[in-house]
């Protein structure tokens, strides 16, 4: 029920986030709009003010005739020619009268102007600007010839991303911000879902843990207060010894657990001195031996390092090799096959550890070294632990400067390969 309560809350906020970006993303395409709009107003009101100013100069023009030849190449029959010349010479009058009303009206852009006679199907023009032409009939000459002043604006687009400038860099920014926030909260999300299932089964294998020992230790204690069994001392050193057993194997399963907590909060000093990584190797397979002779398994020692000396700390390394031997031994087949291989590669020594177990299906090999995390196998206490063994061997081996890599394939085994600098 938690599991989905945590999806639902993730697809309403990524519904929600996907409107409000919807919206975001509108307002902004409106604003354009909105100020595309006002930019036309503008510039029509300027080519307004300007033809008006030209209709009241009775100067300027004295007739049809007399004003053709004023405009020179300017003036144009675009019913014949379809084109306008934009790069004729500068027309004085009309070029001071747009240069006031446009700084009048805070409309400072670069600007060209054409006249044009007799043009019912607009203006062609070769550079495409459409959308940046604006056109005014003379008033006073109008029914006379029909001629039209136009006012070409180039920069238009450039003016509107300019006057929305900060609006439209704030409305990305926040955007940017709003998305990543909602990128790391989702996975925080999932990562507390995570750890909640793997507190849950830590929770869960510890429970089973405790279980059999303090059974144990409480059919060993009623034992020895029978009557009949107290007088027999033999027995009694042999339930004393059970309850001595299973009370270590208490203490030694707290231990794992707390000195993995401290390990991460690092107030666990490590105490390096100068090791024998061969000497500690085989220190471990005493421990491991008995086990794997019991199964008529076999074990294949390949030291051919010649430098194995490395700076650490005794306890805490052996603890992380004898974890790596005895998960090979608890995930094995029934002859279990292990092999522990040491070469040098420049500085550093590799410890190599494979077996022929059962080896990590893909989808679990990034996941096998997260605390609490347990490779599911069907029945989930068939195999003593609480998954913290190989996160506990990690946190060791990058303690010490090393790293751990994992091969493995599902049914054929595992491979451990151990760097670690050489003193």
């Amino acid at each position: 029920m938690k599991l989905n309560r945590t999806y639902l809350f993730i697809a309403i906020s990524s519904i929600a986030l996907v409107i409000v970006l919807i919206i975001q993303i509108n307002w902004i395409l409106e604003t354009a709009k909105i100020k595309e709009e006002l930019f036309t107003e503008k510039a029509n009101i300027v080519l307004s003010k300007t033809t008006e100013a030209l209709s009241l100069d009775s100067g300027t023009v004295k007739n049809i005739g007399a004003y053709e030849q004023s405009f020179g190449c300017i003036v144009i029959n675009a019913c014949k020619t379809k084109e306008v010349c934009i790069s004729a010479p500068d027309i004085n009058k009309i070029d001071s009268l747009f240069k006031h009303f446009m700084g009048f009206y805070n409309f400072h852009l670069d600007y060209s102007f054409v006249v044009v006679k007799d043009a019912p199907g607009g203006i062609k023009n070769e550079n495409s600007l459409t959308n940046n032409i604006y056109r005014k009939r003379l008033q006073e000459l109008a029914s006379k010839s029909g001629l039209e002043l136009v006012l070409i604006i180039p920069d238009k687009e450039q003016f509107i991303m300019a006057e929305m400038g900060t609006l439209f860099i704030t409305s990305v920014i926040l955007i940017l911000v709003v998305l990543v926030l909602f990128w790391r909260t989702t996975l925080s999300l999932m990562k507390e879902k995570q750890i909640s299932e793997h507190t849950t089964d830590f929770l869960n294998n510890m429970t089973h843990e405790f279980k059999t020992p303090l059974t144990n230790i409480a059919l060993a204690g009623k034992m020895i207060i029978k009557d009949p069994v107290i007088k027999q001392e033999d027995k009694i050193k042999h339930y004393s010894a059970i309850i001595l057993e299973e009370n270590e194997k208490l203490r030694l399963q707290v231990e794992q657990v707390l000195s993995m907590t401290a390990l991460e909060r690092g107030e666990i000093p490590l105490q390096k001195t100068d090791l024998d990584m061969h000497e500690l190797i085989n220190d471990c397979i005493k421990c491991i031996g008995i086990q794997i002779e019991n199964k008529a398994g076999d074990l294949n020692l390949k030291l051919d390092a010649q430098q194995f000396t490395v700076f650490g700390d005794k306890t805490h390394l052996t603890n992380a090799f004898c974890n790596l031997v005895d998960n090979a031994v608890k995930y094995s087949n029934e002859k279990p096959e292990l092999s522990i291989q040491t070469t040098n590669s420049n500085t550093n020594l590799i410890i190599i550890f494979s077996d022929n177990g059962i080896g990590i299906e893909k989808e679990y090999q990034e996941k096998v070294f997260d605390k609490f995390f347990r490779v599911p196998t069907g029945n989930m206490h068939n195999v003593k632990g609480f998954g913290l063994g190989l996160a506990y061997i990690k946190k060791i081996i990058e303690l010490h400067s090393g790293t751990i890599e994992l091969k493995s394939e599902a049914g054929r085994g595992t491979t451990f390969t151990i760097t670690l600098p050489n003193a």
